[in-house]
């Protein structure tokens, strides 16, 4: 029986849409089946992120409408064994998705998957709810800035209220040089005002922006510094 694992943020342009994204192709490439599920609804990104976006035909909800069978919404990802995509819809008037309806799928594909990586909307919202309906855990994206952290601490509160008990925090854009100075708070201070564990920290690197414009995830370069950091944060967040 596979697992979903929410990926949330408390605010926009912290790298949530690319970590999900990477944290998929890594579960992959160590042997795991894996669904992604953009719920970004009306700003999807998820298939710019895999390069997937002349592929798309079918999204959620036309899944989940009968609008197509729900495999023909799955978009298989030929560079890793076994990762696919459901794109969000890119309207928000397509048919209406609730929360019964998003049960029930992650528990049809938990029988074929073993992950279903669902990634959510930035904030606290009705579409958040939406997406944290099925979730098993939750990994919290958030970057080294007071606003950032503050979100982040509402939104793991709002996720403990939804009884999510495995939670985790990855801080992303990580840059060590601004430790120290009272520019940024260091992951000390953040992680005393944090109530879940921070399972990782990702450096800043151009070369991430790069990869989720051209559509290549970052874990494809087997052997960096970013591949094993990354691969390592898979494994902490999965063992929680």
């Amino acid at each position: 029986m596979g697992e979903v694992i929410l990926v949330a943020s408390g605010k926009g342009g912290v790298g949530k849409t690319v970590i999900a994204a990477n944290l998929g192709a890594v579960l992959s490439r160590r042997g795991a089946s894996v669904v992604l599920i953009d719920m970004n609804i009306g700003l999807r990104s998820m298939d710019i992120c895999l390069g997937l976006e002349n592929r798309i035909i079918y999204d959620l909800s036309d899944a989940l409408s009968g609008v197509c069978r729900r495999s023909q919404a799955l978009v298989k990802d030929r560079r890793f064994p076994e990762l696919y995509l459901i794109s969000a819809p890119q309207s928000r008037k397509k048919t209406k998705i609730t929360i019964p309806d998003m049960k029930d799928f992650c528990e049809e594909l938990k029988e074929s998957f073993d992950y279903i990586i669902v990634d959510g909307p930035a904030g606290i919202d009705e579409g958040m709810l939406l997406a944290a309906a099925p979730a098993d855990r939750t990994v919290i994206v958030s970057v080294p800035e007071y606003a950032a952290i503050r979100d982040a601490d509402l939104i793991d509160g709002a996720l403990r209220e939804l009884d999510i008990q495995k939670r985790a925090v990855v801080l992303n854009k990580v840059m060590r040089t601004l430790y120290g100075k009272g520019l940024v708070p260091d992951p000390s201070q953040i992680a005393e005002n944090l109530h879940s564990p921070i399972c990782g920290m990702i450096p800043y690197d151009e070369n991430i922006h790069i990869s989720s414009n051209i559509g290549i995830p970052i874990a494809l370069a087997k052997g960096s510094y970013i591949e094993k950091n990354l691969s390592n944060i898979a494994e902490r967040i999965i063992r929680l």
